[in-house]
């Protein structure tokens, strides 16, 4: 799951510079926090050892009840009216396929470049938002899409031919991460977008549960099971819930405001960064030295990407 198209800007306009300096301090070091938890998103799903859709079930199933906790302790309504129901129910599909899809991709080709591939939605929103609310693109983003692509084929090889099918399959899922992730958060920014818009706490919750109920029925056609086979699985599921989930997403979302938004998408790049080192560290992938340059590109293009955006958007 990337975090790179969430909004970011500053408001700490007409505060005193020491208060505002202490406040970006404190957002920059929550930012780096959530980051590092998402990052081991796709290491849980390894080691959860389920298959992919009963993971992405009990990821936002478990999610939804820690936000749900949150939500009764803060005493904040959950009924928000049929509108906000029938946006969320659409934000909800896109996110259960997003994670359907790159829980699969995980499996073919590791949580590095699978994380990679479900960041490449940073270039997908940008075109959403040029066609339907006519937001420019920037030189500096349209650089970025050839950069991370030639990044990419550094990564898996030039030649396609020569890959497994099962590494195509792969990148086929991770591609498709990208859209329905895009598709999740033009979504969400429409539901946040009215004016009695729903805390993103709720927002959240609201998506997770139905995501889980989407996936519930996948499951049950699917004839899998919901067991969990070890505690170890137990563990990784509840630790993809409360940190991929709840706890790294709310750090970040609360904290991005606070930071210019420069630093912000540096520090946003921990996450696929992260995730491709865990990968080598935890699963022994097998890395060239050109795929490394690869992924210096690819997150490189990511970034510029994320700070590439029109200003008006």
């Amino acid at each position: 799951m990337s975090l790179n198209s969430l909004s970011i800007g500053l408001t700490s306009e007409g505060m005193n510079p020491t208060k505002t300096a202490h406040l970006q301090q404190s957002a920059l070091v929550k930012t780096t926090i959530g980051a590092m938890m998402i990052s081991f998103s796709a290491v849980w799903v390894r080691l959860a050892e389920v298959a992919p859709t009963v993971s992405a079930f009990y990821r936002v199933g478990f999610g939804a009840v820690f936000l749900l906790t949150i939500l009764v302790v803060r005493r904040q309504p959950l009924w928000q009216g049929r509108s906000v129901l029938g946006l969320s129910l659409i934000a909800a599909l896109f996110f259960a396929l997003d994670l359907y899809a790159w829980h699969r991709c995980i499996g073919y080709v590791g949580p590095g470049l699978a994380t990679i591939l479900g960041n490449f939605e940073v270039f997908l929103v940008p075109v959403i938002g040029l066609l339907l609310y006519k937001e420019r693109l920037s030189l500096r983003f349209v650089s970025a899409v050839p950069l991370a692509v030639f990044g990419l084929f550094m990564i898996v090889g030039v030649r396609w031919d020569q890959l497994s099918q099962d590494y195509r399959i792969g990148i086929g899922w991770g591609l498709a991460t990208a859209v329905f992730y895009t598709g999740f958060l033009v979504s969400l920014r429409r539901l946040q977008a009215r004016p009695t818009s729903p805390s993103a706490v709720l927002s959240l919750m609201i998506v997770s549960t139905f995501s889980a109920i989407y996936l519930a029925a996948d499951i049950l056609a699917s004839g899998e099971s919901f067991a969990i086979p070890t505690f170890q699985s137990g563990l990784a599921l509840v630790a993809l819930g409360l940190f991929s989930q709840t706890a790294g997403w709310l750090l970040i979302t609360h904290s991005l405001p606070r930071i210019p938004a420069a630093i912000a998408g540096l520090l946003l790049l921990l996450q696929p960064s992260l995730a491709f080192v865990w990968d080598v560290l935890f699963f022994g992938r097998e890395t060239s030295s050109i795929a490394w340059v690869g992924v210096a590109l690819a997150i490189g293009a990511i970034y510029m990407g994320t700070t590439g955006k029109d200003a008006s958007s």
